[in-house]
């Protein structure tokens, strides 16, 4: 997990990090695995990882060649890094990872979104939760800056000020126009037109469901010097989370600077 900061300005509170909380990732069923390889001939195949979504990863490639019976030498890290030599990437997507992500705006889950093959998202609902004490996330570039950083806690708080009474509003004419409809539904109706006034720099919730292969694939795109700050930023992080719980998929990425920036480098971008 890694942590994100906040400040209070003008009743308006501003989120400036991230927070990346990894919730969950796969078990392997020894049994099975065991009753399988029984099954097909194979008595004494064991692995040296752990981590099952390695363990899962090596069984799948494995299990094309059934080439239990002579496995590589150098263990489970030597082979998964044949299969990111040889570009073998469809074998890892069997490893996959659960996300929370939290203090991002919506300007970058509008970008998440993009990657689909490998992806599954669940975001927060502007039109059930109320966002009249909602956060916004302050670009980098706007925050270094005190006229504009000025600028943009005054556009937020006017923002904020907008939707709370559009909100109040909404509700009361949808009270009296529907008269019928339930308290949670005329909630809804109001929320989701007056979330209409807020910007891009809302902060959001998204939890993230991904295999290993949809994120090399991200960090190569997202990581780089061409993309944009918050995406990179939050690409980053993930890379350093993953990199701790399964280094057999990612290590060949390097943390490198270009122009005085934060990127991520490999020799195999199209794993």
């Amino acid at each position: 997990m890694s942590q994100g900061s906040k400040i209070v300005e003008n009743g308006v509170t501003i989120s400036r990090k991230p927070a990346i909380y990894l919730v969950g990732m796969q078990q392997a069923e020894s049994a099975e695995i065991d009753r399988f390889l029984s099954d097909h001939g194979v008595q004494q195949w064991s692995t040296d990882t752990e981590v099952a979504a390695q363990k899962l990863t090596e069984i799948a490639g494995r299990m094309c060649y059934m080439s239990f019976a002579k496995p590589r030498p150098g263990g489970n890290k030597a082979y998964l890094g044949n299969i990111i030599d040889v570009g073998h990437g469809s074998v890892m997507e069997h490893a996959v990872y659960n996300f929370i992500l939290t203090g991002v705006s919506r300007s970058f889950t509008h970008e998440l979104i993009r990657h689909r093959a490998g992806f599954g998202y669940s975001q927060l609902s502007q039109r059930y939760v109320d966002e009249s004490r909602c956060e916004f996330v302050e670009p980098a570039v706007i925050a270094q800056d005190p006229e504009l950083h000025a600028q943009f806690v005054q556009s937020c708080a006017e923002a904020q000020k907008s939707y709370i009474e559009l909100t109040a509003k909404l509700a009361t004419g949808i009270e009296r126009e529907h008269p019928d409809l339930s308290v949670t539904d005329r909630r809804k109706m109001a929320r989701q037109a007056a979330r209409s006034v807020l910007p891009n720099a809302t902060e959001t919730k998204i939890f993230v469901t991904v295999n290993a292969r949809a994120l090399r694939h991200f960090f190569a795109l997202r990581a780089n010097i061409h993309a944009e700050e918050e995406i990179r930023t939050v690409a980053i992080e993930m890379w350093k989370i993953v990199l701790r719980q399964t280094p057999a998929f990612f290590s060949d990425f390097e943390l490198r600077k270009e122009n005085g920036i934060e990127v991520l480098w490999t020799a195999h971008p199209k794993v």
